[in-house]
């Protein structure tokens, strides 16, 4: 592993299928479909699945473990994201004019400012392998848990803190967080759902592979 800086890598040999590692997992990968904020499927997302580092996997079978117990499944949204994901996302917001979108991810907000408002990187923790999206799933109902807002709503609703909610979202929402932070992972100021394994094994390398079962097993 190395300690460069920004390092980009192909090499796939320490992430696992997270479908897979945890088969009880539910899966919604936004950006191999069309709804998603930019409206077409991400490049880079080949497959709909979540690719993890084989750490933050284990970590978050612990998470799923304890959940279940408790009457949960959890719903990933994203895990490991290609930087050329991250090079569409961020050509997408300084060049495209597309808003089609902006109903339902980014009301409030132009999309020239979703950078420096941190919703966006351009440098995303996803890239390093250890980073997961994701909600609860209420196993008696099959439903996802009122979290008080949408996965990738760019809004100070977002916010993990926010309390212009009712008291059993935000209750949701630390539910949520308690878990992941005891399991291992960090939380993000604006995004609840976002969660990185603080004691990630490539803190400073950003990976290229595609999100593909089929590239694992080259």
């Amino acid at each position: 592993m190395s300690t460069r800086p920004d390092k980009l890598e192909m090499d796939a040999s320490d992430f696992v299928v997270l479908g897979d590692f945890i088969p009880q997992i539910v899966q919604e990968i936004r950006y191999y479909s069309s709804f998603n904020f930019i409206g077409d499927r991400i490049d880079g997302y080949e497959e709909p699945i979540a690719l993890l580092t084989k750490e933050a996997a284990r970590a978050l079978k612990s998470v799923s473990n304890e959940m279940m117990v408790q009457g949960y499944r959890l719903k990933v949204f994203d895990g490991y994201r290609p930087v050329s994901a991250v090079k569409h996302f961020m050509l997408w917001a300084i060049e495209d004019q597309d808003i089609r979108m902006k109903p339902y991810f980014y009301p409030d907000i132009a999309k020239q400012e979703l950078f420096d408002r941190g919703y966006i990187a351009k440098r995303s923790s996803h890239s390093r392998g250890s980073t997961v999206d994701l909600t609860l799933l209420d196993m008696k109902s099959g439903k996802e848990v009122d979290m008080g807002g949408p996965f990738d709503l760019f809004s100070e609703l977002s916010h993990p803190d926010y309390k212009g909610i009712t008291d059993q979202q935000f209750e949701n929402r630390m539910m949520l967080q308690r878990t992941m932070l005891r399991n291992g992972f960090t939380a993000l100021d604006c995004e609840w759902w976002h969660f990185t394994l603080a004691d990630e094994p490539y803190p400073d390398t950003y990976f290229e592979f595609p999100v593909s079962s089929e590239y694992l097993k080259q």
